[in-house]
């Protein structure tokens, strides 16, 4: 069994579309953050296990859902439709050979899912660190999967958007192997609270920059 940890906001629209394309053996733990749209009692009405965490924040989410994981392998995706839960597999898969896979997102097909300055910020973060790291990444991808214990012992503080980068900044540190696997990247249901608007990744940028600094 590998739990999929789904940090929630108000996502539910995409929420039956994510939750029936889940793969045999992969158990979802949708972290409802606050939602007003009746998210989390949706989700659980779905069969989903549902953890409500009332701090916000993107991190906040993460965490309490690997917190509220049982499962020895945990991932992490978006709960917007963006990513397809039938490509985990592929990912958890890559563990075999590393300690943290991270979904490279690909959107040749249809290039509204991912916004020209969401791509540019998304460009600059994975450069900036392949220089300190040297790991071979292309993409900070929100599809990702790693071992629960060895997670938790990394100690990632950050809960906000920097979340997924202190993961791989401290996986790095620590010694980890880290590889990607491409995996489609979809239009969303919704409009994202990130890459939807300039505003959105400045945000998220500025989380990113705090963690690397």
């Amino acid at each position: 069994m590998t739990d999929v940890v789904l940090p929630v906001l108000n996502e539910r629209e995409a929420l039956p579309w994510v939750l029936e394309r889940m793969p045999t053996g992969y158990e979802p733990i949708v972290v409802d953050n606050g939602s007003t749209d009746g998210s989390g009692a949706l989700a659980a009405a779905l069969g989903a296990r549902v953890v409500c965490e009332p701090r916000p924040g993107f991190g906040s989410a993460c965490f309490a859902g690997l917190v509220a994981a049982r499962a020895d392998v945990v991932c992490f995706m978006d709960c917007d439709a963006s990513l397809d839960p039938r490509d985990l597999p592929r990912v958890t898969g890559a563990l075999a050979a590393a300690d943290l896979v991270l979904g490279a997102r690909r959107d040749e097909a249809d290039r509204r899912a991912w916004p020209r300055h969401a791509r540019l910020a998304n460009r600059v973060i994975a450069w900036e660190l392949r220089r300190r790291t040297g790991a071979r990444v292309t993409d900070l991808g929100p599809m990702r999967a790693a071992r629960r214990e060895a997670l938790l012992a990394l100690g990632i503080r950050d809960r906000r958007f920097g979340w997924p980068l202190e993961m791989v900044l401290r996986a790095a540190a620590a010694g980890w192997t880290i590889a990607e696997v491409e995996v489609p990247y979809l239009p969303r249901e919704g409009r994202s609270k990130v890459t939807g608007t300039v505003r959105g990744t400045a945000r998220a940028v500025r989380d990113m920059a705090a963690v690397l600094r």
